[in-house]
């Protein structure tokens, strides 16, 4: 068996939402297709990703190097022993062929979503799950049927004002979600605090509220921001400094006793092992967020989790970035804390299937083979096309 073809597509967001940093009026994401000469119901089997959002396309890594190397190579090295489904650590060590270490976002991101590609294409090959293939290579062959998931929102829109995030967090919590994320560190500090006070006043409780500030603060907002939420005992408070800026966060980290959740911004895993090691962090409360498609992809992402074990960490501390279902499928057959989602945020790009429910604050893992895309009708409808070409 070989692949035949790996096909891209940039695709805008069209969102006008932002953040404490940013905004995504520009954002694209990078749409791909590993298409393979295995044929199942009259067609090739081909597999997909893209590479997550906060990210913009990386189309040109991709056409320029990686997807060459691919096509390049001996068809039987890139498959397994048994030689009937591909084998993704073999994709990934010959996308990473001639790579100087270091420099890890402007491959890790390319390389992720056509590694993620393949192991939605290994699962349709074997005819299950894509969650369920990687809990009998990576958890022992545990499998479970459903787990947590938190809703992310809280943004920073013309117009919003108190009631109308109260209003957001009800119609979360009325779909199904226990736990949700708001935004801060785009207003000032006291506006925060009033934020923070009005969605406590509708989750009921600390333990399902946690704050995001994208990683937008100098020392002194951070501080501020550390002794202003600690009173609270939020669920976590979200990228509070730098991504790399381990010596703040631990400071930080020393006035702020309640969880703090980071790491969807660090793409590999020395510097995942970088930041438990000197970020301060607490392996009994903290959380890290790696975005797995964003970060070279699973083979890579069962590594970190090795290397975090070796430090002291459990899985259960793990909740990827990523409210999709490539995510959805990993923190399922990796064993995980849990899994984000965005309703209606990212355009195609957001949420699970179609038909998909959360209930208390779960989420059904799928029956479908391999990641699911095909039930999710709009994101596959681009899908679909790119493999056509």
């Amino acid at each position: 068996m070989k692949i035949t073809a790996i096909r891209e597509t940039a695709i805008p967001l069209k969102s006008s939402l932002r953040n404490a940093v940013f905004d995504f009026s520009e954002m694209t994401t990078s749409v791909v297709a590993v298409i393979t000469d295995v044929i199942r119901e009259g067609k090739p089997v081909a597999g997909f990703a893209f590479n997550s959002t906060g990210r913009y396309a990386c189309g040109a890594q991709m056409r320029e190097r990686l997807i060459p190397r691919i096509l390049k190579a001996n068809p039987e090295s890139l498959v397994n022993a048994a030689g009937d489904n591909l084998d993704p650590e073999k994709i990934l060590a010959c996308m990473m062929q001639r790579e100087k270490p270091g420099g890890h976002t402007e491959r890790s991101v390319p390389i992720g979503a056509i590694e993620v590609a393949a192991w939605d294409a290994v699962a349709k090959i074997s005819e299950k799950p894509l969650h369920r293939v990687l809990a009998e290579r990576y958890n022992g062959g545990k499998t479970i049927d459903k787990i947590p998931c938190y809703v992310g929102g809280g943004w920073y829109e013309p117009g919003k004002g108190l009631k109308e995030l109260q209003d957001e967090i009800r119609a979360k919590l009325d779909q199904g979600y226990t736990t949700m994320k708001i935004k801060v560190g785009g207003a000032p500090v006291p506006e925060d605090v009033a934020r923070v006070e009005a969605a406590l006043k509708v989750v009921n409780s600390s333990a399902n509220l946690a704050v995001d500030a994208n990683a937008g603060f100098d020392r002194n907002r951070a501080l501020a921001y550390a002794k202003a939420l600690a009173p609270y005992k939020l669920r976590w408070f979200e990228e509070p400094t730098d991504p790399l800026d381990y010596s703040l966060l631990a400071e930080f980290g020393a006035i702020y006793d309640a969880p703090i959740g980071t790491g969807e911004n660090l793409f590999s895993t020395q510097d995942v092992q970088n930041l438990v090691r000197f970020g301060g962090l607490r392996a009994d409360r903290d959380i890290i967020q790696t975005d797995v498609p964003q970060s070279y992809g699973v083979v890579q992402f069962s590594r970190t989790l090795e290397m975090l074990k070796r430090e002291g960490w459990q899985r259960k501390s793990v909740f990827p970035h990523g409210g999709n279902q490539m995510t959805l499928a990993i923190v399922g057959g990796f064993g995980l804390g849990g899994c984000e989602a965005y309703p209606g945020v990212f355009g195609i790009f957001a949420g699970f299937a179609d038909d998909a429910k959360v209930e208390s604050g779960y989420l059904k893992l799928p029956d479908r083979p391999g990641i699911g895309f095909e039930a999710q009708n709009a994101l596959y409808a681009v899908m679909r096309d790119l493999a056509a070409g």
